[in-house]
């Protein structure tokens, strides 16, 4: 894997007509924000070859939003990436990015931003970036790491809902 990208799910309703968490859909501003962080990540020319995708409603509109921007070759629908804990979720990436050159995972806090903390510092990032990191990673946005040939991290950058980069 030379790539990989993190994309939380979009804003979502805070009730499932099930009752479920798991069911929760996306709000209207949830599908927006999906639409957009695809439609961004595009424009920078990130193109996924694996995306791996919850199982819960949220992560699953989240793509079906993303997709049409993010053509993808190969995706996986995954109930262990619910609520996953960091380890989960880099497991699940590295375990696909030895067949695969870019992978997104479309998944959920505070899993994810767990990750994106421990990327950064893994990667030596700047303490300013691992402090914002460890302030925040809302919903529909987006953090991009290169990753070398010896599996290290580095961030390539984070895509706020809006269409903000940093």
């Amino acid at each position: 894997m030379d790539r990989l990208i993190l994309l939380r799910h979009g804003d979502a309703e805070r009730h499932s007509a099930s009752g479920e968490d798991f069911d929760r859909p996306l709000t209207s501003t949830g599908r927006r924000e999906s639409l957009e962080a695809g439609e961004n990540l595009a424009h920078l020319g990130f193109m996924p070859d694996v995306a791996l995708v919850s199982g819960a409603a949220r992560a699953r509109e989240t793509w079906a939003a993303a997709a049409p921007a993010l053509p993808c070759p190969e995706v996986r629908y995954d109930d262990r990436l619910y609520l996953a804990e960091a380890p989960v979720i880099r497991e699940a990436a590295d375990a696909v990015g030895e067949q695969a050159r870019t992978v997104i995972v479309v998944g959920h806090n505070p899993g994810l931003q767990e990750l994106i903390v421990m990327l950064l510092i893994e990667g030596a990032a700047a303490p300013q970036l691992i402090a914002r990191a460890k302030a925040g990673f809302p919903t529909g946005a987006a953090a991009v790491f290169l990753i070398d040939a010896n599996g290290r991290p580095a961030f390539d950058g984070l895509l706020m809902p809006g269409g903000r980069r940093h």
